[in-house]
């Protein structure tokens, strides 16, 4: 997989044939308790961490001249981390993860995600309907593969994603400047208008109440998700008030933009890859959506930081309410159940952010189980 992958995966593929019972039934039974207590220690550490951060970042001024801007860039990349951890917090409060309290998930993620600028229902709606339908060519919310007649190359070739190219072929500004896009962008355009989510959605906001996104019995949370962010904009705008605009961009600003590079980066390698099926109706079904997602390691630092959420996506997917701490064992049971059907790449994730960007650019129009393709020509 990513840019280490020299074997066909779609030679001799077969879709798998798990149970979710088979599955849950691997697992130790205490992986799926939930600890209100734990995970509010989570939030406590991630918040000492954005504190601790920041009253660092009160004293750059102090500095030495030459060593001001690179303390500012140390700053902005470890608060984006530390803050993404918190957004993974509000995420596990979306899925019923963070407790078995229902207001306890629902108070704490609509916090945390409104500081983050994040409609927590809104998001929470349309996510929760991609872990249903994940990798399901027609009903899946988001990273869905745009089709070869859709991106109008229907007279180029369709290389197999998973083959090397020709050096010949290389434009890496080119796609450098695409993905350092998405990934800093990508984010809130997904939230806006839904960009890369399905075709009947396409330009739908999760900020519109009465988006095709939502249910009419929804309306009310959207509501309240949006008036979460309006009491964080207006925070944002009197702190610009008090200290200056400029003191706002580089204290939450910048480390935002972060986050947004990290939430699309882990996202998009969690689902995009030369080794991942997407499946036509007709060959889908829970277990084998949830199962078309890899496991990668960003090293322990990030593993860490990140609370697993991207060394331990499997066993998210296909338990959804296990919360963290507790899916880095369960994913040991898993690999060993599921066998080849466990995904796990440890390619450096900004060669795989690269690598799959470029090669991963459509899929066939017609098809029952479908792998990513590209118009480059094989190298020798």
């Amino acid at each position: 997989m990513g840019a280490k992958q020299v074997v066909d995966p779609e030679k001799d593929f077969v879709p798998p044939d798990f149970t979710i019972k088979e599955l849950r039934d691997c697992v130790p039974k205490h992986c799926f308790e939930r600890d209100t207590l734990r995970s509010f220690s989570y939030v406590a550490y991630d918040m000492c961490g954005v504190a601790f951060l920041a009253f660092c970042a009160s004293h750059i001024h102090l500095l030495p001249l030459a060593l001001r801007a690179p303390a500012w860039v140390l700053y902005w990349v470890s608060q984006g981390i530390v803050a993404t951890g918190l957004w993974v917090i509000a995420h596990e409060c979306g899925h019923g993860a963070f407790s078995a309290n229902r207001t306890v998930n629902h108070v704490t993620g609509w916090v945390l995600h409104s500081a983050l600028l994040v409609p927590y229902y809104a998001w929470r709606h349309s996510h929760s309907q991609h872990h249903k339908n994940t990798n399901n060519l027609t009903r899946d919310e988001v990273f869905v593969p745009r089709t070869k007649s859709y991106r109008g190359l229907q007279d180029k070739p369709s290389t197999p994603a998973w083959m090397t190219d020709s050096i010949f072929e290389e434009t890496p500004l080119y796609h450098l400047a695409m993905v350092t896009a998405q990934s800093l962008f990508g984010w809130p355009m997904y939230l806006y208008r839904n960009a890369s989510g399905p075709k009947y959605s396409r330009g739908a906001s999760h900020f519109n109440p009465s988006s095709v996104l939502f249910r009419a019995e929804q309306v009310g949370q959207i509501i309240i998700s949006d008036i979460g962010l309006l009491l964080t904009i207006a925070v944002l705008t009197y702190s610009s008030w008090i200290f200056s605009p400029a003191t706002v961009a580089f204290y939450y600003g910048v480390p935002y933009l972060m986050v947004n590079f990290w939430l699309v980066t882990i996202t998009f390698l969690q689902h995009t890859d030369a080794a991942v099926p997407h499946y036509a109706d007709d060959s889908w079904n829970f277990v084998r959506g949830a199962l078309c997602t890899v496991d990668r390691d960003f090293g322990w630092i990030l593993n860490t930081c990140l609370h697993h959420i991207q060394d331990s996506h499997v066993a998210h997917h296909v338990f959804s309410q296990m919360p963290h701490y507790h899916a880095i064992e369960a994913t040991q049971h898993l690999k060993k159940k599921l066998g080849k059907y466990y995904r796990f790449d440890d390619t450096n994730f900004l060669v795989a952010l690269y690598h799959n960007f470029k090669h991963c650019q459509f899929i066939e129009d017609t098809g029952s189980v479908l792998f990513f393709r590209n118009t480059s020509t094989p190298a020798n």
